[in-house]
């Protein structure tokens, strides 16, 4: 172990791994602000911890299980001459259930449904059904993430650190990301699209068509960046008002 410590190897690949990490759990903290905007005020935070946990013992479980994990990518059949591995169901489902769920969480806002309308009324499985939400999607959002650490690094220890610092910086960052979705509902709608379109990336990537994740991101920084001089201009706009 202290070999392992004092290789400078080592330490880069953890902050490769972590900074991977935590890149690849934008999405996720994305989706679990809108999964548990649908509880009670009062439980969200309860909820969001809680999910993240689950998140973190769903990726370390996917690392020892490397075997398992290498046997993914193996074709269980063929549709139209492609290949469709283990992976690719997951990808392909996980997709399909983001664009059901996106699209669903969109037409409720036009129609101007309340918070909470579609989940069970007692709070108990209300509860559960989201973790169980965020606990589904986030093996589909971290099975490529976990994939590319098994192929970047051979000590199991350092993914296993990497994996959790990169949940200590989803838990600081997850309450400040979910308050601003929830007070803002056109950031609400923006992240609801940036949902959209990784259940459409996540489908493609499941039938091998392979689109850059690099555009993704840049699609929905560029949206993010966008969104906020829209704030920030309606902000000013209402400190004129009142100076008025």
């Amino acid at each position: 172990m202290l070999e392992l410590l004092s290789d400078p190897q080592t330490w880069i690949t953890l902050i490769t791994l972590s900074a991977i990490e935590i890149v690849l759990g934008i999405d996720n903290l994305v989706f679990i602000s809108i999964a548990v905007s649908k509880l009670p005020y009062e439980r969200r935070e309860k909820a969001r911890k809680f999910g993240i946990a689950v998140a973190c013992i769903t990726r370390v479980a996917l690392l020892l299980t490397l075997a398992w994990l290498a046997g993914l990518t193996r074709d269980l059949f063929t549709v139209l001459g492609q290949g469709i591995s283990v992976r690719d169901l997951v990808l392909i489902l996980g997709g399909v259930f983001l664009l059901v769920k996106g699209t669903g969480e969109i037409r409720d806002i036009l129609q101007g449904e309340g918070e909470g309308e579609d989940i069970d009324t007692k709070p108990k499985n209300a509860f559960w059904a989201v973790i169980a939400q965020i606990a589904v999607i986030d093996i589909v959002f971290s099975l490529d993430s976990v994939i590319a650490a098994v192929g970047m690094a051979n000590q199991t220890p350092v993914m296993v650190a990497a994996i959790l610092l990169a949940v200590v910086v989803m838990l600081l960052a997850a309450t400040p990301i979910g308050r601003f979705i929830d007070n803002n509902p056109t950031i609400k709608m923006l992240a609801l699209a940036f949902i959209v379109l990784v259940g459409a990336f996540l489908v493609a990537e499941g039938f091998e068509a392979h689109v850059p994740k690099g555009y993704i991101y840049f699609a929905m920084g560029f949206s993010a960046a966008v969104e906020m001089l829209n704030l920030w201009a309606k902000k000013r706009a209402q400190q004129r008002l009142v100076a008025e």
